[in-house]
């Protein structure tokens, strides 16, 4: 029997899974990165103190989240919570003007690392086994991805 979910279920499995991203059946981790793409469109047009601001607070929301997700689900890093990489993801573009060369270039870095998991990432992966370790893993991806890109532009420029 399947029970009832309260509105604030319902609001943190709907911002866990960057809108139903998480749902999709294959790769639910790229597919929910794609949610980053729009929300750096959106971001980049902002101050970077604004666009830092804006990013903590959904820091804490994604840690708040994936932690309730979590919870919901049964299992702390579940493959629907991809929240995550949204964050992540904007680490990686921060204070960057949009374009799509950033805009794809950013995806690919952050994909590669948050699979590698280079070290941060891979202590906070399998040592924090909460909404925070969830989140945090993400950002130390999207640092080397960040670094990773801003050398690549540099190249290419």
């Amino acid at each position: 029997m399947k029970t009832a979910r309260t509105l604030e279920q319902r609001l943190i499995l709907l911002l866990s899974s960057n809108g139903g991203l998480g749902y999709f059946p294959w790769a639910p981790g790229t597919v929910g990165t794609l949610a980053g793409i729009p929300a750096f469109w959106l971001l980049a047009r902002l101050s970077a103190p604004l666009y830092a601001l804006t990013w903590v607070a959904l820091l804490f929301l994604a840690c708040w989240v994936a932690a309730g997700a979590g919870r919901l689900y049964g299992v702390v890093d579940d493959r629907r919570i991809v929240i995550d990489e949204l964050v992540g993801y904007l680490v990686t573009v921060a204070f960057l003007p949009f374009s799509w060369t950033t805009a794809l270039l950013g995806f690919v870095f952050f994909r590669f690392f948050d699979v590698v998991k280079i070290w941060p990432a891979s202590w906070c992966d399998r040592r924090m086994k909460n909404g925070v370790g969830v989140v945090l893993d993400d950002v130390a991806a999207g640092i080397h991805a960040a670094l990773a890109l801003r050398l690549c532009l540099a190249w290419i420029s």
